[in-house]
């Protein structure tokens, strides 16, 4: 295991001081503004990749948001100067040490996917000025309180990470031969309801040691780690099924670039949080219960069993476009019904990821949703 007090682990309130100035910038008062940053093409592009783009944007608003929290306490950030930082190493606390567990560099790719993030739907906000449409505000619905442990920034949050229900089936589903979008169904590789993926308060930090003091941290805030491994995957191959399947509906090519561009960092993402959480549920961190939430994560290679086997982690070819096909390896779902953008806000509604939104954030959302999966492409000359 690589040294976890190196100089990988940088001050992460400096990151988050620029990621955070970076994130505002694309916020207002409304969800749809008027701004002229930018001259306008001469070419408008259509209504439809308009609600395309607005989703996305709202949809990285979101993830931006999320990861914003896990970085805060989880991340690590930028140098700064000595004379602004004498302390430029300061000791991880037990959740980042828990992250490492999974993977010594687990905290860096964290505050690497939280800029990513914020870098998107900074990106596609611009560019909606850019092409003469408006960008998507979410600042009047940061409203929820998030962690109050050492190192959460304390501003309202879009986003709850406090009491998930997350789906795990996307870990059975990219190691079987079936497709949803054929109808196939996935069971839930490990049941994780109503738990956190971050710790709520420094009492969250403690617990007894981990494995009888093998590993660095503790049972309770490692359990919290496993949760956000296996959210980490949820969140990110949903955006990598979201944006493949928006792409089908796009007609301006350069939005398609756009769409494919973006679209592709997200399958990155992904692949590295298959691997990442898969860490969870092996030795040498698993097999354990927290005594204090009582999860417990199984070692899934005793007895293995392939349909969650933690070493499969690129997906297993399966059925694709007819089933006459020969099997294929590639990103699943891809229609409407399971990775559209209706199908999106209600996988991240029953997550628990809006648990104390108000009703006119949900109803923002699933009006924007409900617009982009009616675009249809359009042939362009």
């Amino acid at each position: 295991m690589k040294d976890t007090n190196s100089k990988l682990f940088k001050n992460r309130r400096s990151f988050l001081r620029g990621s955070l100035a970076t994130g505002a910038a694309v916020l207002g008062a409304s969800a749809l503004s008027e701004s002229k940053l930018f001259a306008a093409p001469a070419e408008p592009i259509s209504a439809g990749d308009v609600a395309i783009l607005q989703f996305l944007a709202a949809a990285e608003l979101i993830e931006s948001d999320l990861w914003t929290q896990y970085a805060e306490l989880g991340g690590i950030g930028d140098d700064q100067p000595i004379e602004v930082n004498p302390n430029p190493n300061p000791p991880l606390n037990n959740y980042q040490l828990a992250l490492s567990n999974l993977d010594p560099d687990g905290p860096q790719y964290i505050s690497s996917n939280t800029l990513d993030e914020v870098s998107h739907a900074t990106f596609l906000n611009a560019y909606l000025e850019y092409r003469g449409a408006r960008p998507v505000n979410f600042d009047k619905f940061r409203t929820l309180n998030g962690s109050t442990a050492t190192g959460s920034s304390g501003i309202k949050r879009l986003t709850n990470l406090m009491n998930l229900t997350v789906d795990t089936s996307w870990y059975v589903r990219y190691r079987s031969a079936t497709n949803p979008d054929f109808g196939a169904t996935f069971p839930q590789a490990i049941v994780l309801k109503n738990v956190t993926a971050i710790p709520r308060d420094n009492n969250d930090f403690n617990g007894a040691p981990l494995q009888g003091g093998t590993l660095p941290g503790n049972e309770h805030v490692q359990a919290i780690a496993n949760v956000a491994g296996f959210h980490f995957g949820y969140i990110e191959q949903g955006g990598s099924s979201l944006y493949a399947t928006m792409s089908q509906k796009v007609s301006d090519p350069q939005v398609l670039e756009v769409t494919l561009g973006i679209g592709g960092d997200e399958i990155a993402h992904f692949l590295e949080w298959v691997d990442f959480s898969g860490n969870g549920v092996q030795a040498p961190v698993a097999p354990f219960t927290d005594p204090i939430s009582h999860l417990t994560f199984p070692n899934f290679f005793a007895p293995l069993n392939r349909s969650i086997q933690p070493s499969l982690i690129f997906p297993v070819p399966c059925e694709f476009i007819d089933a006459s096909l020969p099997h294929v390896s590639v990103i699943r779902p891809l229609t409407d019904k399971f990775a559209g953008a209706v199908a999106a806000i209600a996988s991240f509604t029953a997550d628990g990821l809006f648990i104390g939104q108000s009703k006119e954030f949900l109803d923002t959302l699933m009006d924007m949703a409900t617009a982009a999966d009616a675009a249809k492409r359009t042939i362009i000359y």
